[in-house]
């Protein structure tokens, strides 16, 4: 389905019936990275599975920001009369969540990130040093967001209100004390470092992610 806002064409799925939750995929991906974890959640919930301005089928962009793609998350809350949907995010998802949430403290019941960052060096070393790389050699704007974006405040963090579940996996490509930081800011959160996982690898078509969700979200969504 399609949708207009903020200027742009957006492009969601809807499944399932139930409280609604809200699923933001990362930076050049789609909301098929979360074909495992739909059909399990919407058991339980309506879900709705977007794909970011520039992103899937969504239309393209020139520009990004993530302060621009929060905004289009506020208003799909808006325009849909979703009343305080659960959210999930990941990666750039994850930043996006954070920036919405903060702004807008009523508007999630519940907020899930994996794999965010509050700045670009946030990331480890490797990670930092390829995304530079890929800005040279290609000058992609999805590239550079992430090459100068975000800059996510521990003032705004503690203007979340909702309870909140932090992941990231062991080897993931941000810094453990990063992830550390965004749990320690927000008021109501939770903390889970998972063993052995990298920055998608329980994510992204996987069944891991079902049963950390599915946890918080019955605890937390109305």
């Amino acid at each position: 389905m399609y949708i207009q806002l903020n200027g742009q064409v957006i492009y969601y799925e809807k499944h399932g019936e139930g409280s609604p939750v809200i699923l933001v995929h990362g930076n050049k991906e789609t909301h098929r990275i979360f074909q495992v974890l739909v059909p399990e959640l919407s058991k339980k919930h309506t879900v709705y599975a977007l794909d970011s301005r520039g992103h899937g089928f969504s239309s393209a962009v020139n520009e990004y920001h993530y302060s621009d793609m929060a905004e289009d998350v506020a208003a799909f809350v808006h325009a849909l009369e979703l009343v305080r949907p659960a959210y999930y995010g990941f990666s750039d998802g994850g930043i996006i969540g954070l920036i919405a949430a903060s702004r807008y403290p009523a508007m999630f019941s519940a907020l899930a990130v994996s794999g965010a960052n509050l700045t670009p060096s946030g990331f480890k070393f490797f990670p930092r040093l390829s995304i530079w790389f890929q800005s040279l050699a290609d000058k992609d704007p999805l590239v550079r967001l992430m090459q100068k974006e975000p800059h996510i405040t521990k003032a705004d963090l503690a203007r979340i209100t909702v309870p909140t579940l932090v992941l990231a996996g062991e080897k993931d490509m941000v810094k453990k004390s990063e992830t550390k930081r965004i749990a320690a800011s927000v008021l109501d959160a939770s903390l889970q470092i998972l063993p052995g996982e990298t920055h998608a690898s329980y994510v992204v078509k996987s069944p891991k992610l079902f049963p950390l969700l599915d946890e918080f979200f019955s605890a937390h969504c109305y």
